[in-house]
């Protein structure tokens, strides 16, 4: 952003916004600036404030204190209904379209265009101004297609022209590239560049810090519900902004713990699945972890669950401990030492409405039955209150829905389901995805206990970082086909590209 554009009066200024929940602080005298056609990013750890400030902006919650001014001038906002009236939009990380309605139905829902003396519903013009607003940012889609039937990007950007219908000059956008690959991300960056252009204020907030550095011109940090900094993002490193978000310089982001290697735990030889995994072979050893990497759509996700049983392999065989064993389900693959973190935690690797303790122990539940088939309660929650001790899981209790808890914090409550059956073999897909750095390096050091125990842990990970961090050895996966290997001294982020962008022939 210009340096002149900061010299003018914020669009948006909060000034020591204070909130409170049964007596404990959630936000404690909080700043906050945002100019006309900029963006903003807001950064902190889970836990930090961020949602509950962006709450009390669009009218979710009332502030205790503190005063809110747009263009200089006091507002108070007591409703959502408030915070569009000024022109406040927020797009949140769990999209809100509805998949059974056509594109410009969810466009104008709430906002429906009437005519006639019968208040008939405007169709003819919903569908020509959902066009015009499309094609406001470069999009074009046909508005009678059902969301159902469009992808990811294409949702986020129907919610961003949903913001635009409302004449809304400030969008919010809560960890918009959660879900998008890196061709829809891009997009949506050219989006918010022309939002820039229109004057439009965007509120960024992510924990790809690599995002914060292509797309945002000023940062914003919270701390445990207190206002740390803002500064330049020309004038910040990542350690600097890591260093903010957590309180203390991370000498060392990604702990690396060496351990003696042993025997090959898992061996893989030649699998194949439809034409997504073609002739693979690698084995993981005792107290290794194994990180695959590679571009999205090369393969990863389907050789994990090619070995795990969900998908049913065309060819190729597997052994565990030297022994060729068979693994025609997931059942098969537990029962033979192997678990696997799928990389969408949500769909596939939690009961959203469940509690934490009950996700815990749901794949050991075995272990609890007495003769009667009934479950002895006592020890259930002996060792489940045992792991989220070990994991570092901060929940208030057992009973607590999981869905409320944080990214880190369900991630940790996976990890600790599947700990708690003893696996020989763990397979974690995008062990950080969505999780603060604080949740990561906590993360990392349980990956390296359980090496040091003597598991094999096989890692697939998109963050390049986070693959030379921790891997004690990398393989790189191209078109389906393993296309390198790299071991820890070796490994480069030039040569996991070359080997990921090379098809093999």
């Amino acid at each position: 952003m210009e340096e002149n554009k900061l010299k003018k009066t914020p669009y948006l200024e909060m000034k020591s916004i204070s909130k409170h929940f049964s007596g404990v602080k959630a936000l404690e005298d909080v700043e906050m600036k945002v100019y006309e056609g900029e963006v903003l990013a807001l950064l902190g750890e889970n836990g930090a404030g961020k949602s509950t400030l962006m709450k009390i902006l669009c009218g979710v919650y009332k502030k205790d204190s503190g005063s809110i001014f747009i263009n200089g001038e006091e507002v108070h906002i007591n409703g959502i209904k408030d915070g569009e009236k000024l022109g406040i939009s927020i797009i949140h990380q769990e999209l809100s379209l509805l998949p059974n309605l056509k594109i410009y139905e969810n466009i104008f829902l709430g906002n429906e265009k009437c005519k006639g003396v019968f208040n008939k519903l405007d169709k003819d013009y919903m569908k020509k101004e959902s066009k015009n607003l499309l094609s406001t940012i470069g999009f074009t889609l046909d508005v009678d297609t059902l969301v159902k039937d469009i992808n990811i990007g294409e949702m986020q950007m129907i919610e961003i022209i949903k913001a635009i219908s409302k004449k809304s000059k400030l969008i919010i956008m809560d960890e918009p590239t959660t879900a998008l690959t890196d061709v829809e991300t891009e997009r949506l960056f050219q989006v918010i560049r022309k939002l820039k252009a229109q004057e439009i204020s965007i509120i960024y907030i992510s924990h790809r810090l690599e995002e914060i550095f292509q797309i945002c011109d000023r940062v914003n940090v919270l701390r445990d519900g207190k206002y740390i900094g803002e500064v330049q993002v020309k004038e910040v490193t990542k350690d600097k902004l890591i260093a903010m978000m957590v309180g203390r310089k991370l000498e060392e982001q990604f702990p690396y713990k060496k351990v003696e290697k042993g025997e090959a735990l898992l061996k893989v030889e030649g699998l194949s699945y439809k034409n997504k995994v073609r002739n693979v072979s690698f084995e993981v050893r005792t107290g290794e972890i194994l990180g695959i990497a590679g571009l999205m759509g090369s393969g990863r996700t389907e050789v994990a669950k090619a070995i795990f049983g969900e998908y049913k392999k065309n060819s190729g065989e597997i052994y565990v401990e030297g022994k060729k064993v068979n693994i025609n389900s997931t059942k098969d693959a537990v029962e033979n030492g192997i678990a696997y973190l799928s990389e969408d935690r949500k769909k596939e690797g939690l009961i959203l409405n469940m509690s934490v303790g009950k996700n815990i122990s749901l794949c050991n539940l075995k272990r609890y039955e007495n003769s009667m088939k009934r479950i002895n309660k006592k020890a259930e929650i002996k060792d489940v209150e045992d792991y989220i001790k070990k994991l570092s899981v901060k929940t208030p209790s057992l009973d607590q829905v999981i869905k409320k808890l944080s990214g880190g914090n369900q991630q940790k409550a996976i990890i600790a389901k599947w700990i708690m059956i003893s696996p020989k073999i763990l397979i974690i897909d995008e062990p950080t995805r969505g999780i603060d750095v604080g949740a990561k390096k906590e993360i990392y050091e349980v990956l390296n206990e359980l090496k040091s125990m003597g598991k094999a842990i096989v890692m697939i990970s998109s963050d390049m970082s986070e693959v030379l961090g921790i891997s004690d050895r990398i393989l790189v996966m191209s078109e389906g086909r393993l296309s390198g290997e790299l071991h820890r001294e070796e490994a480069t982020q030039e040569k996991v590209m070359k080997y990921a962008i090379s098809a093999v022939n």
